[in-house]
C-alpha cells in the first residue's frame, strides 16, 4: 500500500514573509498593493508567494484601503522650532482639515537631526503603525531615505538630494519665481544695492529662494558680492545676518529676506542701526504669515499658500493610500507678491 502524505497546511502570510526574508508588515504591503515598497523587496515577496502557492484572500484584492486609520505628520526639526515657527501651525491647519474629513487620525512625529532620534522614527513608520506619512522641513543633512519607507509618503517641498530621480511625491511652492518677483520689485522701484538674507543652504526652499534672487540680480547685471547672508528661518538669525550686512555694506538700500520671521529680525536690526524702513532700506519677506501685517511698518512679502500646501499634500497621500498609484507626483503651487509699506 502506498503511503498517503497528509496535505500541507495552507501557507500563511507569515510563511511568505519568512521565505522572502522580510517582516509580515512588509509582505502585507506587497499583498495589498502599497506603492511605497522597493522593487527588489516586492519581487522577493511575490517570488515567495509563487513558490509557496500562497493564495490571496478575497479581502486583500483590489486597491489598498486605510488599515490603521492614521497618518503621520513628520516634522524634521527640533521641538522648539516646531512649536515656535508659525509656518508649522499654518500647514497643520490644512493637513488637519483633510484628515478630519477623511475620518483619519493625525500622528505628530518630530524627527530631530541626530541619527539616534531618527532611527526609532523610521522603525515606527515601517512597522505598520500608520497608513502613510507627510514630511515637512526636510534638510539635506538628514540621512532619512524616503524611498525605503514602506508606506506612501508625500513631502512638503522638493527633497534636496536626488529629487529628480526619487519616487517620492512632493508639494512645493514656486519659491524661485516668488523670490525673483520680490527682487525685481525692489530693483524696479529704484533700489540700487539689493541684498538678501537667505535661508538654510541644506534646504531646497532656501536654495530656490536664493536662486531667484541671484537670477534677477544677474539679469539686471548687478553683482551680489558681499550682499548674501544666511539664516536659519528664525528671527534671531535674521537680526544677526542684517547686523553683519550693515557692517559690511552700509550702502545697502534693500533687503530681500527669505522668510517673514527672519524679516522681523531684519527690521529690528535696521531700527537699532537708525535706518528708516522703507526710506533708507526697503525690506521684503516671504511666506505672508500674520506677523507680517503687524510689523512696523507692515511687511511687503511673497505669499505662499501654506494651508493649501498642507491640504494638497494630504489629498495626494490619501490618493496613494486608497488608489495605490505608484507614480510620483510633483505639484508646485503659485506664489504672489503682497505689497505693503516696507517696500
Amino acid at each position: 500500500m502506498t503511503a498517503v502524505e497528509p496535505c500541507p497546511a495552507r501557507p500563511t502570510l507569515a510563511d511568505v514573509a519568512r521565505a522572502a526574508g522580510v517582516s509580515s508588515a512588509t509582505a502585507s504591503r506587497v499583498l495589498n498593493g502599497f506603492p511605497r515598497v522597493r522593487a527588489e523587496t516586492r519581487r522577493q515577496v511575490e517570488s515567495a508567494m509563487a513558490a509557496l502557492g500562497y493564495e490571496r484572500q478575497r479581502a486583500a484584492r483590489g486597491a489598498a484601503q486605510p488599515r490603521t486609520r492614521s497618518i503621520a505628520f513628520v516634522v524634521c526639526e527640533e521641538g522648539l522650532r516646531m512649536f515656535s515657527d508659525p509656518y508649522f501651525a499654518r500647514i497643520v491647519v490644512g493637513v488637519s482639515r483633510e484628515v478630519t474629513a477623511a475620518g483619519l487620525q493625525l500622528v505628530l512625529l518630530p524627527v530631530p537631526s541626530t541619527r539616534d532620534c531618527q532611527a526609532p522614527a523610521m522603525h515606527y513608520l515601517s512597522s505598520g503603525h500608520v497608513d502613510g506619512a507627510l514630511f515637512v522641513s526636510m534638510h539635506g543633512r538628514s540621512p532619512l531615505d524616503l524611498d525605503r519607507i514602506e508606506v506612501p509618503v508625500v513631502v512638503g517641498g522638493r527633497p534636496v538630494h536626488g529629487s529628480e530621480h526619487s519616487q517620492v511625491s512632493y508639494v512645493d511652492a514656486d519659491n524661485l519665481g516668488g523670490a525673483a518677483q520680490a527682487v525685481r520689485h525692489l530693483i524696479d522701484s529704484g533700489r540700487s544695492v539689493v541684498a538678501t538674507v537667505a535661508g538654510p543652504r541644506d534646504m531646497t526652499v532656501g536654495l530656490d529662494r536664493l536662486a531667484g534672487y541671484r537670477r534677477v540680480m544677474a539679469d539686471a547685471e548687478r553683482s551680489d558680492h558681499g550682499l548674501v547672508f544666511f539664516g536659519d528661518f528664525g528671527q534671531a538669525s535674521g537680526e544677526h545676518a542684517a547686523t553683519r550686512l550693515l557692517e559690511r555694506r552700509p550702502d545697502v538700500d534693500a533687503i530681500f529676506t527669505a522668510s517673514d520671521v527672519m524679516a522681523v529680525g531684519v527690521l529690528r536690526a535696521l531700527r537699532r542701526a537708525g535706518r528708516r524702513v522703507p526710506d533708507d532700506v526697503a525690506v521684503v519677506g516671504f511666506d505672508d504669515l500674520p506677523i507680517g501685517r503687524h510689523t512696523d511698518p507692515p511687511l511687503t512679502t511673497v505669499r505662499q499658500p501654506i494651508e493649501e500646501m498642507g491640504a494638497r499634500m494630504t489629498r495626494e497621500l490619501l490618493g496613494q493610500i486608497v488608489g495605490g498609484s505608484s507614480s510620483p507626483r510633483r505639484v508646485v503651487l503659485d506664489t504672489e507678491l503682497v505689497l505693503r509699506a516696507s517696500a
